[in-house]
C-alpha cells in the first residue's frame, strides 16, 4: 500500500490524473452546458410546433364545438368523418389532440388509452387557456398520464362573434424527444470514453516522455555521487527544456569528468612531487644517524638534504600561490598601471640570473608609459614566470627578446628565447600543473612545474589567454592586456 502511494505520488502520475481530470471535468461542463441548451431549444421548437398544430386543430374544430354544444356526447362521438380527422392529424402530428368544451371537459381524443373515460382538463388550465388564449405546460394533466407530458391549449374562437367556444389540448407523445435524449446520452458518453482514452494514452506518453529523462538524471546524479562520472544523458533529438536540460547536465557531467580527472592528475602529482625530496630526506637523514655516511661526506649530503628541503618548501609556497590566484578577480577595482615599468623591474630583478646563463637581452619596451588594465603585482609575476623560464631553457651564450607593441587597443608582450624546439604535441601541455619539460634541456634542476601553470591561471583571471610557439629553435611566449 505504502509503495502504491509512493508510485501514485510520482510526476507521471501526477501529471496523468491531471490530464484526465481536466478532459473528464471539460467534458461534464460541455455535456451539461449542451444538454441544457439543446434541452430548452428543443422544448421551445416542440412547443411551438405542438401550438401551430393545436392552432390549425382549433380552426378544424370550431365547428364541431359549436355543434356540439346542441348535441350530447354520444352523438358528438358518433361524428365519425370528424374523429378521422382528428386521428389522421394526430398521427401525422406524432401528437394526440384533445378537443374540450370551455369548461374542460374533453369531447374528444385521439388517444386510445382514453377510450370510455370521462376526462377533464384541470380547471386552472382551462381557465389560463380561455383567459391568455394559449398555453403550455408540463405535467401529468391531474393524473391522467403515468409520467409528465409537454401539452399546449389553445382557445376556439369563433372569427365573427370572437366568443371562446372551447379549447383544443395538444398532448406530446414524447416519442421524439425521448429517443432523442436517449440517442444524445448515448453518443455523449460514447464519445466522452473515446476522448477519455485518447487523453489516457497522449497524456501518458506525453509524462513519460517527460518523466523519463528526469529519471535517467536521478540515476545519473546516483552514479555521480558514487563517483562515476562517464554516464551520459540522451537528449532523444529534443530541442524544447528537457533537450536543453539534457545538453547541460552532459556539460557539467563533462566539467565534473575533467575536475575529477585534475583532481587525481594532481594528487598523483603533488605526491610524487613531495615523495621525491622527502625520500631523499628520509634516506640521508637515516645514514647520517647510522654512521653508513662517513663522516667526511657529512657536509655534502647535508647540502643535499638542505637544498631538497627547499625545494620542498618551494612546492608549498607555490601550491599556495595557485591556491590564492584562483580567488582573486583583478580587474574588479578597474585600475591601470604602466606596464613599461613593471617590464623594467623584471629585467633589473633577473639580471643576476641572466647574466650567470652569459646571455644577452634585446629589449623592446617604449619610452613613454602605456596604461594597461588589470593588477600591477599579478602581471609582473607573468612577466617573471615567463622571462625566468625563458633563460631557463635558452642556450648558453644566446639571446632573450622581451618586447612591448600596440595592436588595435591592445599591449602585446612577447617574451622569445633561442634554444630546442618544443615539439607541437607538448606546447598545450606546457601550462599543465607539475608539468615539466625534458629536464636535458634545463641548466636548473628545481623547478617544480608550476611557474607556466601560474601564468596561464594570472592571465584567465585577467580574462585573457596566452599563447606560445616553437619553430626552427625559436620558442615565443605572448599575451596581450586591455589599455582600455
Amino acid at each position: 500500500m505504502k509503495r502504491f502511494r509512493e508510485r501514485t505520488q510520482s510526476l507521471y502520475w501526477r501529471q496523468l490524473f491531471v490530464t484526465a481530470g481536466m478532459v473528464l471535468l471539460t467534458l461534464c461542463l460541455l455535456g451539461a452546458a449542451f444538454f441544457s441548451l439543446s434541452y430548452n431549444y428543443a422544448r421551445s421548437q416542440q412547443g411551438r410546433e405542438i401550438a401551430s398544430k393545436a392552432q390549425v386543430m382549433s380552426q378544424l374544430s370550431l365547428s364541431y364545438l359549436e355543434n356540439g354544444r346542441y348535441l350530447d356526447i354520444e352523438d358528438l362521438q358518433d361524428d365519425l368523418d370528424f374523429q378521422r380527422l382528428a386521428s389522421f392529424a394526430a398521427v401525422v402530428s406524432d401528437v394526440h389532440f384533445m378537443i374540450c368544451d370551455t369548461e374542460g371537459h374533453v369531447l374528444l381524443s385521439t388517444d386510445q388509452a382514453l377510450d370510455g373515460r370521462s376526462v377533464t382538463i384541470p380547471a386552472e388550465r382551462t381557465r389560463r387557456v380561455m383567459e391568455e388564449g394559449s398555453a403550455s405546460w408540463r405535467d401529468d394533466l391531474g393524473g391522467l398520464y403515468p409520467q409528465k407530458r409537454f401539452s399546449v391549449g389553445v382557445a376556439a374562437i369563433n372569427p365573427v362573434t370572437m366568443e371562446r367556444v372551447g379549447e383544443v389540448v395538444a398532448v406530446s407523445t414524447m416519442a421524439s424527444l425521448d429517443s432523442m435524449w436517449q440517442g444524445f446520452i448515448g453518443l455523449f458518453f460514447m464519445t466522452s470514453f473515446v476522448v477519455l482514452m485518447i487523453a489516457f494514452m497522449a497524456s501518458s506518453v506525453t509524462a513519460m516522455r517527460q518523466v523519463k529523462p528526469i529519471r535517467e538524471m536521478v540515476e545519473a546524479t546516483r552514479r555521480y555521487a558514487e563517483g562515476d562520472f562517464d554516464i551520459r544523458m540522451n537528449d532523444y533529438g529534443r530541442s524544447d527544456e528537457v533537450g536543453e536540460l539534457a545538453a547541460s547536465f552532459n556539460a557539467m557531467a563533462e566539467s565534473l569528468q575533467q575536475t575529477e580527472r585534475q583532481r587525481r592528475e594532481f594528487i598523483a602529482n603533488i605526491s610524487h612531487e613531495l615523495k621525491t625530496p622527502m625520500t631523499t630526506i628520509a634516506g640521508y637523514t637515516d645514514g647520517l644517524l647510522d654512521g653508513t655516511i662517513p663522516p667526511e661526506k657529512e657536509k655534502q649530503y647535508l647540502q643535499i638534504i638542505a637544498g631538497e628541503s627547499r625545494r620542498l618548501s618551494r612546492l608549498v609556497r607555490r601550491m599556495l600561490d595557485v591556491s590564492q590566484l584562483q580567488a582573486i578577480d583583478p580587474l574588479r577595482s578597474g585600475a591601470h598601471f604602466d606596464l613599461c615599468e613593471s617590464m623594467r623591474r623584471v629585467l633589473i630583478s633577473m639580471e643576476k640570473k641572466i647574466t650567470d646563463r652569459d646571455l644577452d637581452v634585446e629589449a623592446d619596451i617604449p619610452e613613454g608609459p602605456i596604461l594597461v588594465l588589470g593588477d600591477n603585482d599579478l602581471i609582473t609575476q607573468v612577466i617573471y614566470n615567463l622571462l625566468e623560464n625563458a633563460a631557463k631553457f635558452a642556450y648558453q651564450g644566446s639571446a632573450l627578446y622581451l618586447g612591448l607593441a600596440l595592436r588595435e587597443g591592445r599591449a602585446q608582450v612577447t617574451v622569445r628565447n633561442c634554444g630546442d624546439t618544443i615539439p607541437a604535441g607538448e606546447l598545450p601541455l606546457l601550462f599543465e600543473r607539475f608539468h615539466k619539460s625534458d629536464k636535458s634541456r634545463s641548466e636548473d634542476k628545481d623547478g617544480v612545474g608550476l611557474g607556466l601553470y601560474i601564468v596561464k591561471t594570472i592571465l584567465e583571471q585577467h580574462k585573457e589567454k596566452i599563447n606560445v610557439t616553437s619553430e626552427n629553435g625559436i620558442t615565443a611566449f605572448s599575451f596581450s592586456l586591455n589599455t582600455k
